[in-house]
Parts: C-alpha cells; structure tokens; sequence
C-alpha cells in the first residue's frame, strides 16, 4: 500500500464534493419542477425515490462492476453524468424526461462513490480513517452547497439557467484526467488480486453485515432527527421555521467536524473501539434533547451529530479492510445500500407519526442508536 497521499486525498475530495453538490440541489429545486409541470406531491416524491434508488441502492451493483477490474473511468464519468442529468432538469416540458434525467444523474453518484472510496483506501497508509475522512468530507460540503449554488442561480438568474451548474464537472473532468496517473490504483495490488494472494478474512460476511446493520441504525437515527426535528418544532411546537433550520444546520455542520476531527482518534483507539464508544455515547446523549432548550438545545444536537456522524468514515474502512478483495463492493455496500435504506426508515416513521404523532416518532428514533451500540458489541473485527 502506498504512503499517505494528502494531495491525491485533495483531488478524490473535491470530485467527491461537486458529484454530491447534485444529491444535495434536487430537493431544493422541486418545487421549481412541481410548479412548472403542475406536479402533484406524489409525483415530486416519485422524483426522490428515482434519484435516491439510482445514487445510492444501486452503488454495490458498481462496486461489483469496479471490483472485477479497475474501472477509473468511473470517476470522471461519474462526475459528468451526475452534472448532465441535473442541470438539464430545467429544460423538459413533461415529467418522464425529468424522471429520465434524475436517473441519468443518480446513477453518476452511484458511480462515482464506490471508485472513489476504493482509490482512496491506497493513499491512506496508516492513517485509514483520517484519509478516509478527508474524502468523505467532500461529500459533506458539497450536500450542503448544493441547495445554496442551485437557490442562487435560480433566484438571480431563473429557472432556465440552471444548465450552468453543468461547469463545475466539466472542469473537474478536465483536472482529473490531467492528474490520472497520480491516481492509479498501485499495479501491486492489481497483481495480487489477479494471482489471488489477497489475504482472506475469516468469517469477513457475518462481521460485514453487522456493520451494515450498525450503518443502518445510525441512518434510521440520522435521517429521522434532519425529518422530524422541523416536524416537531415547527408543525407540532408552532416554533419559528429559522430555528428548526438553525438546529439542523448544527447537527450536520457537527457530523462534518466529527468525520474530521474523529477520524484520528479512531485510527490511534482501533476503528471497533472507536464505534463502539461512539454508539455509547450517542445513545447516553440523544435523550437530552427532550429536556433542554435554548442554547443548550444546540449544543446537545451538536454534540450527537459529532459523535454518530464521526463514525462514517470508520465503518468504510472497517468493511475494506474485511474485503481486501472487493473494495468497490464493500464501499458500496455502506455508502450507498445501507445509507439509502434511510428512505425505508423515515417511512416507518412516518407511520409512526400519523398514528401516534409527531411526538412518539420523534422519541421513538431515541432506540435506534441503542441497537446499533448492541450491535456493535457483538461485531467480531480485528483492528
């Protein structure tokens, strides 16, 4: 494996970045969609479903495809293609191109991220989960750009301009392959995976799928607190919509300072004490949200946005390193099927709500990560 590459790192970050700014605008721009094609909320919900099953559902199916043979053109393809399908949303005057063209785009993010994860895992060296971080954090910043950059440009510009967002990949696409060599995978490890010296690791599907599960529950947790905190403070409390959106911008802009700054503690604890303490504490600190308010409302939400989101970059290379092997699968596998089953878990409860409110849906997210810190104890993984 090669040293750590933080200039590479650099490169595969901001690709990581531009792909995910595209995941992070399609809900800021349907209402855009739902107002010039008269669309019903059924049919604007249709238009997530595609793009989530696209982007993140189908990334093992690439990661099985990358991991057959390398496939870096995956990762300026990628880019490109969720760029194309985006920006030409504007132009289509009935719904099934629009459903066409979020697929388009979707299926660019499902392709960039598991060759990106992959080519990342060689220039991390020793410190897996801080190089880890630093291209997962990419993502981070380019969800949350997303809604900014496509608001902007559709305020001041129009609906119709919205084909400019088509530039950023296209300059990237330009950088990328002008830095292509700094980039490949080493021809070492092409070797031993042709000749089969891969070391294998015992019992490597039961321990990966437990972290599937961990993954799972800390989505559920994830996704049901950026659903329902606006739900229950604006819906249910009659709060103001700016503090809702003021609590969620510290729980994600917390979550992004924890895959950063965590990510060496996790390196220098070992990744399955790291995920454990993690799930520990975020169990211990979530219930508190119930009983502050005011400042410390937001410190409590920070608090659990740094400790869950932290071990993101953690259970990536814990899946890596127990399919040395099939790296584009692993990655794919938490980064895409078991974040997108996050769609699965706000329905449940949503669910929950209609029947019992807002209130009970809200605490019942409180056992999510208490499952998922279960979970961890029995997850059998050497550091």
């Amino acid at each position: 494996m090669r040293k750590f590459n933080l200039k590479v790192l650099i490169i595969l970050s901001i690709g990581h970045a531009i792909t995910d700014i595209y995941q992070g605008a399609l809900p800021a721009i349907l209402p855009f969609l739902k107002e010039k094609l008269a669309l019903s909320y059924t049919m604007a919900g249709v238009i997530l479903i595609v793009s989530n099953t696209a982007s993140s559902i189908l990334q093992p199916i690439f990661g099985f495809y990358s991991d057959r043979k390398e496939k870096a053109f995956l990762l300026p393809l990628g880019i490109l293609s969720a760029g194309f399908g985006f920006a030409l949303l504007s132009i289509p005057t009935s719904y099934i191109p629009v459903l066409f063209l979020v697929a388009i785009s979707g299926l660019g993010i499902a392709a960039y991220h598991p060759e990106g994860y992959k080519t990342s895992h060689f220039f991390t060296g020793e410190k897996s989960v801080t190089g880890m971080a630093i291209f997962s954090v990419g993502g981070n910043l380019g969800f949350s750009l997303g809604p900014i950059i496509s608001i902007y440009i559709i305020q001041y510009l129009g609906f119709d301009f919205l084909p400019l967002m088509f530039v950023l990949p296209l300059l990237f696409t330009a950088f990328i392959l002008f830095h292509r060599k700094a980039i490949t995978i080493p021809e070492d490890y092409r070797i031993q995976k042709k000749i089969g010296t891969i070391r294998k690791v015992k019992g490597a599907y039961t321990s990966l799928f437990t972290i599937v599960g961990i993954v799972i529950m800390r989505t559920w947790t994830q996704m049901g607190l950026l659903s329902y905190i606006p739900f229950y403070y604006i819906n249910y409390m009659k709060g103001n919509p700016i503090y809702a959106g003021q609590l969620i911008f510290v729980y994600l802009a917390s979550g992004a300072l924890g895959t950063l700054f965590g990510a060496p503690f996790a390196d220098r604890w070992g990744n399955r004490r790291f995920l454990r303490l993690t799930m520990f504490f975020a169990t211990l600190v979530l219930p508190f949200m119930f009983f502050v308010k005011g400042p410390l409302l937001f410190v409590i939400l920070g608090i659990q946005g740094f400790l869950l989101i932290s071990t993101f970059s953690v259970t990536v290379v814990m899946a890596q390193k127990l399919l040395p092997d099939r790296l584009g699968v692993a990655s794919g596998l938490m980064v895409g099927f078991a974040i997108g089953t996050g769609g699965i878990g706000v329905t449940l409860l949503g669910i929950v709500a209609d029947n019992f409110g807002v209130p009970i849906a809200l605490e019942s997210i409180l056992l999510l990560p208490f499952i998922g810190f279960i979970l961890s104890l029995i997850l059998r993984y050497e550091d």
